[in-house]
């Protein structure tokens, strides 16, 4: 049974501590978090403090908290030579301490607090500077997850800037159709089975592969017609930007 203390008490946090619950073979002893109102929920599965001082001992603590205080944080464990991991997919892993053996639990997904995932499927990224620690955490990432790698810091900066072009930026992208269609009395659900479809069709053909529309086929007239429909002028850059991005990719002449 490996031991578990979370440090955090934010989204990913929350979603881990209900995962570890449920696991057999993992056990979170214990949540620390500056202002215990916060995790005050977090009672139903273990005990919680505010005070670093108690910390509980555990086979490895994960720190989950915002990424530009990550390496102060862990400078304020009175913890030594503990295996210390964050969550971050953006912050090195010798960020860290180093009174403490570090390492990296990355699970590459996006956490809102009301809506539930499904950890099996989830991508973890692990990383850490021994080869006993590197185990422990293979064992910790597989207990929830059937996508575990062994990544590095540098591999890993880069891959969460492709989550956010991926993620991040298509969201917002989902946002400005949102608004169009608001603007115009449309149900945004219409658009929701396309949505889904595009989705599904990149995990058997490669987004290369499954690229369709107006800039692919360098239709000038329909893409002159989409940008006198558009008033907001950063829509209209955002299109024009992606549909060279488009073209170009596909071999064509830029606009």
């Amino acid at each position: 049974m490996l031991k578990i203390v979370l440090l955090g008490g934010g989204n990913v946090a929350q979603h881990l501590l209900e995962v570890f619950s449920k696991t057999p073979t993992t056990t979170v002893v214990q949540c620390y978090n500056r202002n215990l109102s916060t995790i005050e929920n977090f009672q139903k599965h273990t005990e919680i403090t505010n005070n670093l001082e108690q910390l509980k001992p555990a086979d490895v603590y994960i720190i989950a908290i915002k990424d530009d205080a990550i390496a102060d944080f862990s400078r304020s464990l009175p913890l030594t030579n503990k295996l210390v991991v964050h969550t971050s997919g953006n912050v090195p892993m010798l960020t860290l301490a180093d009174k403490n053996r570090r390492g990296v639990f990355y699970p590459l997904q996006s956490f809102s607090k009301e809506k539930e995932v499904n950890f099996s499927k989830i991508p973890i990224c692990i990383e850490a500077e021994n080869e006993a620690d590197l185990k422990t955490l293979q064992t910790l990432a597989e207990a929830i997850s059937q996508h575990v790698y062994t990544i590095t810091s540098e591999q890993r900066k880069t891959l969460h800037v492709g989550a956010v072009f991926v993620n991040n930026f298509v969201n917002q992208l989902y946002q400005i159709g949102s608004e169009i269609c608001e603007e115009n009395k449309i149900p945004f659900e219409i658009l929701q089975p396309l949505i889904s479809e595009t989705s599904e069709k990149i995990k058997t053909l490669t987004p290369l592969e499954a690229q369709t529309g107006p800039a692919k086929r360098e239709d000038t007239a329909t893409i002159n017609s989409h940008l006198k429909l558009l008033k907001n002028e950063d829509f209209k850059d955002i299109y024009k930007l992606i549909t060279k991005v488009i073209i170009k990719t596909h071999g064509r002449e830029k606009l």
